[in-house]
């Protein structure tokens, strides 16, 4: 029986093929989507939870709530991981981490480079990293032992077998060695901690800054601290014992904090730490903002469920018209005894085969896909179940779902139905009833927000991409110092005519790039004031401009003691105005330090993205400078000025790689996030309009059939072609204008709020509103057109000849 069920069901899609073919692939496209949106959403909730003991595990920092503002910040002072063990007793263990990035490495003679992270040693005992090669609790006991991944002890040795071999590793400008004590396994993508090599935190308490930060609880060294509490702590949820444990080693905070006017001392004093569990560590903004925004992550889980929802709505739509077409078939099996039970069956497994071929079919579609989209998102990742188990019941979930609701129609409505009124035609096609008009307009409103979305996002961008940001970022090559000598350098580069300027900073420029600051008293008020250390030629090399005072004096010693050149900002937050601030002295943020004197003030400038607002800013002319970054501004119309400096650079520092980038693409790299969501929800709503198109197309065709008669008698009375196309497109129409009105005010709102995280942000205009509904609404009348038109050029003959 089941084997004549599945004979009948591929002989009716046979006989439709077309409805067969718009079901099928509506439906796959629509699980291909899902499945790449929903693999996405997966993975990035995923986030260390592979850790053994990752529900003890949490991240140590510090937040405030003052008077007129509120932080959080994630890097921690160096002694407070021993502290929290030594005092609390809930702490069982303790983890510090610094990464310091990419470092040079030489193997055996051979300059490479690896993402280079230090821990203390514990860390392989805490978390789980599984080792290869060498002894967890032994590995990183040495200052100058290190741990390598599988896939670089590959990529320097050729093996896994390195333990006991020697690297050398780039500090301070020297080449020191190392000894191979372990061998991890390559670090899962969904892991917050990233390291191709892996050093003992020892080493960083060895450094004159390290040793210097070992007892300062002030002092911050871009170390991360990682808890380990015992089972069945609760002091996670009891800020007071965190309080008390602060108020030991910060006594005369409370003091401080009403002497600045950040606290009227009532209440409990408005700052402290807390603990983040490790699996929040990577998708809670309000801790870290450099986190992945949950919010975006169930936007993405709710537009991919849209997606589906479309497809699933053309499939169900489609399917029921299709089954009406059959209603005789019913007939004529009730009358030669088929029963109710077995009429339920047949169009049950009709759907059900339709439904997992798609699906079959949709995966095969997001396997095809999976590199463009790893390439649009930023991940790496891959269609695994077994990596991803969450996804089999999801997927399995839906494919049922939406085969019972597609089968469910025919095999619940007509099974129903007396054989007389089957055989009389008195059922109504699909595509005529209410539920199928607003299924039809849910299609539209979700694909015209989309889009209106994406253009949005799109308009934002451009924007951003061209507002003037204050400096000349255009034809500027920002090369990493690595500890040059930029004396040479400079002078090779001077003597060049393709090179206009060259500059140097202690901090580079862009996205990706640290910042030095802290904050100072100005005018009574605490302010947060970022610095850039830089040599004489800069501001004119970058094109910043003065507003009032003079630029530095290289000759000048004064200028390389305390002399500062602050912005427009920081000139209001003194609440006078740039000539005034000529002169004037600011203290500074660092202890014992004497107070600066203003000799200039520069027109504001853009050194961060465009979602926030330009902060004070100060540039400092160091009389021991150290430059991280060379800026060389190149004059245009010079095609091989890369060349020359690349050259310059060979001959300056021939043992260290040229590493480089231009300084508008590291402008440009920080609205990446938007750029990616830009392509996804335009993807997505390009496949709505698509999918929406498609099952509009279906189901005119059904409705079409349907009026075949009506429209057979009006050409026999005289009606003309245009007259018979705007009669059987004119309800579409209205459906997708009401789509139109409803989306409009949807999208205004929804991008509206998007656009309230940008301190510059672009107008929304009506224009948007009305072009891509025109977009929609003619798409859509074309769609319908097709089969209007081909009703219309029939002969009548055809559809009442049996009349």
């Amino acid at each position: 029986m089941i084997l004549h069920y599945i004979k009948v069901a591929l002989r009716n899609l046979e006989r439709q093929k077309m409805l067969t073919f718009i079901n099928v692939l509506g439906l796959s496209l629509g699980l291909a989507c899902f499945s790449l949106f929903l693999l996405y959403a997966v993975h990035e909730f995923s986030y260390d939870r592979f850790h053994t003991k990752g529900d003890h595990i949490y991240r140590v920092y510090e937040w405030w709530k003052f008077t007129g503002r509120q932080g959080s910040a994630t890097a921690s002072a160096t002694p407070i991981g021993p502290a929290m063990k030594s005092d609390l007793p809930d702490v069982d263990n303790f983890v510090r981490i610094q990464e310091p990035g990419e470092s040079l490495v030489r193997v055996e003679g051979k300059l490479q480079s690896a993402k280079l992270t230090f821990a203390d040693r514990q860390i392989l005992t805490v978390f789980t990293f599984p080792l290869l090669a060498g002894d967890a609790s032994k590995a990183l006991n040495d200052p100058a032992s290190i741990v390598l991944t599988r896939s670089k002890a590959l990529q320097f040795f050729g093996t896994t077998d390195v333990v006991g071999r020697q690297i050398e590793i780039r500090e301070n400008e020297e080449y020191k060695p190392f000894v191979i004590t372990g061998v991890v396994e390559d670090l899962p993508a969904n892991s917050t901690i990233r390291f191709d090599m892996l050093g003992s935190f020892d080493r960083v308490l060895s450094t004159p800054w390290g040793r210097e930060s070992a007892s300062s609880w002030t002092m911050t060294i871009g170390i991360s601290v990682y808890v380990l509490l015992r089972p069945g702590s609760t002091l996670m949820d009891d800020p007071g014992r965190l309080a008390a444990f602060r108020k030991v080693y910060f006594p005369g905070e409370a003091a401080d904090l009403k002497k600045q006017q950040l606290w009227d001392g009532k209440g409990a004093i408005p700052s402290g730490y807390g603990l983040q569990p490790l699996a929040d560590v990577h998708t809670n903004t309000t801790i870290d903002s450099g986190a992945s925004d949950p919010k975006n992550i169930w936007i993405l889980i709710s537009i991919s469920g849209g997606v589906l929802a479309i497809a699933c709505i053309n499939f169900i739509i489609l399917s029921i018209g299709c089954s009406v077409r059959r209603s005789k078939e019913v007939g004529a099996r009730k009358i030669s005894g088929g029963r109710r039970k077995q009429l339920i069956f047949q169009f049950l497994s009709e759907s059900m085969l339709l439904t997992l071929c798609s699906a079959l079919l949709g995966l095969g579609i997001a396997q095809v896909l999976l590199p463009f989209f790893n390439e649009v998102s930023g991940r790496s990742l891959t269609l695994s179940f077994e990596q991803y188990p969450e996804m089999i019941a999801l997927l399995v979930a839906t494919i049922m779902v939406t085969g019972v609701l597609a089968g469910s129609y025919p095999a619940l409505i007509l099974s129903a139905l007396k054989p007389v009124e089957i055989l009389k035609n008195k059922i109504r096609l699909a595509g005529s009833n209410f539920f199928t008009r607003s299924l039809v307009t849910f299609q539209f409103v979700l694909s015209v927000g989309l889009i209106i979305a994406t253009v949005v996002i799109l308009q934002q961008l451009s924007f951003m991409h061209t507002k003037d940001l204050g400096f000349e970022k255009e034809q500027v090559v920002m090369v990493a110092a690595q500890g040059a000598d930029y004396k040479r350098f400079s002078q090779l580069l001077q003597a060049q005519t393709a090179v206009s300027a060259i500059a140097a900073s202690s901090i580079g420029l862009g996205a990706d790039e640290g910042q030095m600051g802290g904050r100072c008293d100005l005018n009574g008020r605490p302010e947060t004031v970022i610095e850039y250390p830089v040599d004489a030629n800069f501001l004119e090399a970058m094109g910043i401009d003065l507003v009032a005072g003079r630029n530095f004096n290289a000759l000048l010693f004064s200028d390389t003691v305390h002399a500062v050149i602050v912005n427009e900002t920081l000139v209001g937050a003194l609440n006078t105005t740039p000539e005034k601030a000529l002169g004037m002295q600011v203290p500074s943020f660092r202890k014992d330090s004497p107070p600066h004197t203003i000799i200039g003030v520069v027109r504001d400038f853009h050194y961060e993205d465009l979602k926030r607002k330009v902060r004070s800013q100060w540039f400092v002319q160091p009389a021991k400078f150290k430059p991280s970054s060379f800026f060389v501004k190149l004059k245009p119309g010079h095609p091989d000025g890369l060349k020359l400096v690349e050259s310059a650079w060979k001959k300056t520092a021939p043992d260290l790689p040229f590493r480089y980038s231009f300084l508008d693409q590291k402008f440009d790299a920080f609205y990446r996030t938007e750029e990616r969501w830009a392509s996804i929800i335009g993807a997505a709503g390009n496949v709505c309009i698509f999918l929406a198109c498609l099952g509009l197309f279906g189901l005119a065709s059904l409705t079409t059939a349907n009026r075949t008669k009506e429209v057979g008698i009006r050409k026999v009375l005289g009606a003309s072609v245009m007259s018979i196309i705007r009669l059987l497109c004119r309800d579409f129409a209205i459906l997708v204008l009401l789509a139109i009105v409803i989306a409009s005010p949807l999208a205004w709102y929804a991008m509206d709020e998007w656009l309230s995280e940008f301190a510059y942000k672009i107008e929304l205009s009506w224009l948007i509103f009305l072009f891509t509904g025109l977009a929609a609404l003619s798409l859509a009348v074309l769609t319908i057109g097709v089969q209007a038109l081909r009703a219309a050029l029939a002969s009548p003959i055809r559809w009442l000849r049996s009349e």
